[in-house]
């Protein structure tokens, strides 16, 4: 690997997902969004419901992810996720369908809804769907 990338890994307990040597990574960190380049200095993050989104020259690659962790290195990225979905994976009408199943949870409210898990499916719902509509929108570009 040449010094000015950065080789990604990004694994879930049933596969990997990516192995590759990128230029730029945005990843969703416990405290927020945060960017990688080389030479990032050593850290380590709790990974949220989000969208991972990596650069290889000027073709960016873009992942929905859902919680685990992720360790920086100057040149190396590892993250370990409990799911992790490429664009073209995501079956846009099944996440269009949680979404609204999430909606009517919360809107439906009562005692029997756990308002946090409602939340959290909403939120992994809009990730994906987000994730979904740019692959869609790379590939009709």
């Amino acid at each position: 690997m040449t010094d000015n990338r950065i080789e990604l890994t990004i694994v879930t307990p049933e596969r990997a997902v990516v192995d590759e040597a990128v230029d730029e990574l945005q990843i969703p960190g416990s405290e927020g969004y945060f960017g990688v380049l080389p030479g990032h200095a050593p850290l380590f993050s709790e990974l949220k419901v989000g969208e991972v989104a990596y650069r290889r020259g000027d073709r960016w690659s873009f992942l929905a992810v859902a919680w685990g962790f992720v360790e920086v290195q100057p040149n190396h990225v590892r993250i370990l996720a409990e799911t992790a979905e490429r664009a073209h994976e995501i079956d846009l009408d099944r996440a269009m369908r949680a979404k609204q199943r999430a909606e009517e949870r919360i809107a439906r409210g009562g005692e029997d809804v756990d308002y946090g898990r409602a939340l959290v499916a909403l939120e992994r719902a809009l990730i994906r769907i987000q994730v979904a509509r740019k692959a869609h929108h790379t590939a009709s570009a």
